[in-house]
């Protein structure tokens, strides 16, 4: 039974996040849908799923099939019926026992602040606006306290049953012109992670806190401890990457 990779990238503002749900619009809902009007029902699997208004520049879907599959011809049937906001950017057949969730090596994620004064309406909907100039060098000391393995519990949404200890491998403060961002790579995220990651460091750009909280805030393995998250619309799934790439 032959195993399809499928690339996608989607805009999630009017999605209810990625993973499928009983009447709600989700990305998955609708990929699932478009895969079973070509060649009937189909299980996917996904390399991370994304929560509401999250989007993806790529994200890696994996399925199995009983027979094989015509792929230039499935990406052209599958972007003809999926909605604009989503896109299959390839299609190819891959090795037996590849699974885009567990064969990933790590995931990248970016998130988008537009620092200046004025809003920009164009730009409302893939970045958060903060008017207040932000200290990226406290910013980029604040996210090197992330580095490592931890146990992330103060910055995610916890889940029965899964641990919330993950291993960050880089992150990164930028500025260009008026977009500040943040870049970071990990082998795997829990839910809402990035978003606390960002939130906090956002509070020490303001000088709402000091850098050197954050071990102190990791350490509480407390959700109270690190306060709100960055809103979902700043957030790309931006890359994943596989043995052999």
């Amino acid at each position: 039974m032959p195993t399809y990779r499928l690339d996608i990238s989607y805009d999630g503002t009017s999605f209810h996040g990625y993973a499928r749900q009983q009447d709600i619009r989700t990305v998955q809902g609708v990929l699932d849908a478009a895969l079973a009007r070509i060649m009937g029902p189909v299980e996917t699997t996904v390399a991370g799923r994304t929560d509401a208004g999250v989007h993806a520049r790529q994200q890696v879907v994996s399925f199995t099939v009983e027979s094989s599959v015509e792929v230039d011809r499935l990406v052209r049937s599958l972007n003809g019926l999926l909605p604009v906001e989503v896109a299959v950017l390839a299609c190819r057949e891959v090795e037996e026992g590849f699974s885009s969730r567990f064969s990933a090596l790590s995931r990248s994620y970016r998130y988008q602040i537009l620092n200046r004064p004025a809003p920009d309406p164009l730009r409302r909907l893939t970045t958060w606006h903060i008017p207040q100039i932000l200290d990226l060098v406290a910013m980029q000391r604040a996210a090197g306290a992330f580095v490592g393995e931890h146990d992330f519990a103060s910055l995610c949404r916890k889940a029965k049953g899964r641990s919330t200890i993950r291993e960050v491998l880089e992150v990164s403060w930028t500025r260009d012109d008026d977009i500040v961002e943040f870049r970071v790579t990990a082998t795997s995220f829990c839910r809402r992670m990035v978003r606390s990651m960002v939130g906090l460091c956002v509070e020490v750009g303001r000088g709402r806190l000091d850098a050197g909280d954050m071990a102190g805030i990791l350490a509480a393995r407390d959700r109270e401890a690190a306060g709100g998250a960055a809103p979902p619309h700043g957030l790309v799934l931006w890359d994943v990457v596989y043995p052999d790439e």
